[in-house]
């Protein structure tokens, strides 16, 4: 466990960009839909239990939460998740542009970390996700959650099938299978959040 994101701390939570931390520095967001396990993610990337709230409740996350990686200019972002949080179409659709401005405007944002259960990955929503992260021109890492629901064989089978369906995207778009409650795959995301963060070894 690389103990740098062991020292990742809460920063600020926003409800409009304009409460959000200076737009300067280097920063990493997360989204997925509702239940993908993105807080769970989170929590383990950064070896803490508590920092990313979790819910068996879809949707908690409400806001644009950021956390600094052991310094306010290197950032960990969670996004709102999306999808079928039992709110108000209104409150979504609130969400949906907070996210939309996010993505759109921050030049701090150097990569994106979209975060899908294994056993349901590329719904329409990652696709709009990944539909946003070519708009932007931003690197993306498909983080496919959940990969101790599925034994060995099936998981790599659905690791293989999302990387076919990706491969006009070239090497901007990664695929890494995950497992938070079995601790799997985190060295490979604490190497890749360190080069788009410029962490130093």
């Amino acid at each position: 466990m690389n103990p740098r994101y062991r020292q990742t701390y809460f920063l600020r939570a926003a409800a409009r960009l304009d409460q959000a931390p200076a737009d300067e520095g280097r920063e990493v967001a997360f989204a997925g839909r509702s239940n993908a396990g993105k807080s769970s993610a989170i929590n383990l990337i950064c070896d803490q239990r508590q920092l990313a709230r979790t819910s068996k409740t879809p949707g908690r996350t409400q806001q644009i939460v950021f956390f600094a990686a052991g310094q306010e200019d290197r950032r960990l972002v969670d996004l709102p998740g999306y999808g079928y949080a039992r709110v108000a179409e209104a409150v979504k659709f609130q969400w949906q542009d907070l996210m939309a401005e996010y993505l759109y405007q921050r030049r701090s944002l150097v990569g994106l970390v979209i975060v899908m259960d294994i056993r349901h990955p590329l719904t329409d929503f990652d696709q709009r996700m990944l539909a946003w992260s070519r708009e932007v021109q931003r690197p993306v890492l498909l983080l496919l959650t959940k990969q101790d629901k599925l034994k060995r064989g099936a998981a790599l089978a659905q690791l293989a099938q999302v990387r076919r369906a990706l491969a006009g995207e070239g090497e901007r778009v990664r695929v890494a299978g995950f497992s938070a409650l079995d601790r799997q795959g985190v060295a490979p995301v604490h190497d890749l959040l360190d080069e788009w963060l410029e962490l130093a070894g």
